[in-house]
């Protein structure tokens, strides 16, 4: 049936190159708050098994001496599966990145202890904190509960952000459609005339706009997510375990994330292609002179 309209070559090359932009488009953000979101939970996972102490010595008492003493004093507690004192050496390395070799040797580095937390039943900051004050230690204890949060909360705003970003492209796709509708129904006042004279109503002449709107959304989305998926796997078999960027680990799931953007685009462009050409046809866009169209 939609042989019956008249082919635009150049139009419908137009339209689905810009489908297609927009699927990628869309894809690689799905992609991109799927690493996020996956990168988030193993960085909050890490930090909920581990705790540091900020042990501060007493008169009388050296910083490593007291550090040792609640790195002891840590490992009895029930739910710590390991705390070692932190030397100054390994506080240096992590310092190093961040202030320079210069600034260390004056530095006033803070005795730490690190805590590893039993995985299936982890003592809280209040626990370790008791068992502290009851060995007579002066110390803080950091469970990281406020990094966990803003991990958890950047995760979101990056979810937030992808579906923004989807929601766009499809209202770009919609606006597009509709505008090569209207174009192509000013294009085809004959066929559409000589339809109307033959007796096809409103809907039947829509239903070949739609159907070819479908088939070019089809081919375009699918063209799109392809290139999607290449770019999906081009990261993950160059980047290794981790895909290219550690911090947003990509894995092969994230293949599924691609699958509904065919479907998806092709109905949205048979819905607007319906909408858009019923609305052209009764505001009267495609008529010509002699055409009588009967609305359905």
């Amino acid at each position: 049936m939609t042989s019956l309209l008249r082919p635009d070559r150049s139009g419908e090359r137009w339209l689905a190159a810009v489908i297609a932009g927009l699927c990628l488009v869309a894809c690689l953000a799905a992609v991109g708050a799927g690493a996020a979101s996956r990168a988030a939970h193993g960085w909050a996972g890490r930090l909920a098994a581990e705790a540091t102490v900020q042990v501060r010595p007493r008169v009388g008492e050296t910083g490593p001496s007291a550090a040792a003493r609640a790195a002891e004093t840590l490992a009895g507690v029930q739910g710590v599966a390991e705390a070692e004192a932190m030397s100054r050496a390994a506080a240096e390395d992590l310092l190093r990145p961040w202030v320079g070799q210069a600034a260390l040797a004056d530095l006033s580095i803070p005795m730490l202890v690190t805590v590893r937390l039993d995985p299936a039943a982890p003592a809280s900051a209040v626990t370790l904190s008791r068992a502290l004050a009851e060995a007579g230690l002066d110390a803080t204890v950091d469970d990281h509960s406020l990094w966990r949060r803003e991990v958890a909360a950047a995760a979101a705003r990056l979810t937030v952000l992808a579906l923004l970003i989807c929601l766009v492209t499809a209202g770009a796709a919609a606006a597009v459609i509709a505008y090569a509708i209207g174009a192509d129904l000013r294009g085809q006042r004959e066929v559409v005339a000589a339809l109307s004279l033959n007796g096809a109503s409103d809907r039947q002449i829509a239903g070949l706009f739609q159907a070819r709107a479908a088939r070019l959304a089809a081919l375009a989305s699918l063209a799109g997510t392809a290139a999607a998926a290449l770019v999906v796997v081009a990261s993950r078999l160059l980047g290794g375990a981790e895909g290219v960027s550690p911090a947003v680990p990509v894995a092969w799931s994230d293949l599924v994330l691609l699958s509904p953007c065919p479907v998806i685009a092709t109905t949205l462009a048979f819905l607007v292609a319906r909408l858009a050409t019923l609305r052209g046809l009764a505001s009267g866009l495609a008529d010509a002179p002699g055409a009588d169209r009967r609305g359905a």
